[in-house]
């Protein structure tokens, strides 16, 4: 089976008025499944750019991004939202949940998007979130959940249809400390437990030291 991300020598390039701005200069990085990697850097040194191309919302200049084995950078549009759609998991640091949806609402909507009936939508939706402690909020609007409550119900979402992949941008750096322990906890038994490949960007060492092992942005290149 193929690995479920593969980036190879990627590199991505912003123009302006300024000139060119090279952030990616020939990143390399395999994620294999069942496995959770860190990616640290500085605020403004490419992680979200990295992570953009990785899930196919941002197209590389040059290099490959290969999904489970596929060459999907260079991709129509539609093939790449079908990967997207049924492969690749994103977790935010601000967990943008449709605020007139219930907590319920908001993990099954995903799927039905991807065909799945509303039944199933809806028994796997109570499943994910009773594993994320939410069994008691399913019928909450996401105004009345707490910070945490809400990027769990974000992290469910995500995990909804099965990615093979999961990428997250600071899925924690909004919370307070033990909160953030709490949903990391439960996000990395979940990579391990279910096969998932997990790219992670995050500020905070003691989680990052957790994680199977830590890759470095620096200079455009993964380190």
């Amino acid at each position: 089976m193929s690995d479920p991300l593969v980036l190879r020598g990627v590199t991505r390039i912003y123009r302006g008025d300024a000139g060119e701005l090279a952030v990616l200069r020939g990143a390399d990085l395999t994620v294999r499944a069942g496995e959770i990697v860190a990616l640290v850097a500085p605020s403004g040194a490419g992680k979200s750019t990295l992570l953009h191309v990785a899930g196919l919302l941002d197209r590389p200049d040059g290099g490959s991004v290969h999904i489970e084995g596929r060459d999907a950078g260079g991709l129509p549009d539609a093939a790449r939202t079908a990967i997207r759609r049924d492969t690749i998991g994103f977790v935010y640091q601000f967990h943008h949940l449709l605020p007139e949806f219930t907590a319920l609402e908001n993990v099954v909507l995903p799927q039905m998007i991807a065909g799945a009936s509303r039944r199933a939508a809806a028994d796997r939706g109570r499943s994910l979130l009773k594993t994320f402690g939410l069994a008691a909020r399913l019928g909450h609007l996401p105004g009345k959940l707490s910070g945490g409550e809400q990027q769990r119900v974000a992290i469910a979402r995500a995990l909804a249809n099965g990615p093979r992949l999961l990428l997250a941008d600071e899925p924690t750096g909004n919370l307070d400390v033990a909160t953030a322990e709490g949903v990391f906890a439960e996000l990395l038994a979940i990579v391990h437990d279910q096969g998932v490949a997990a790219l992670i960007a995050t500020h905070n060492p003691d989680l990052a030291a957790r994680m199977d092992r830590t890759v470095t942005l620096r200079d455009g290149r993964l380190v």
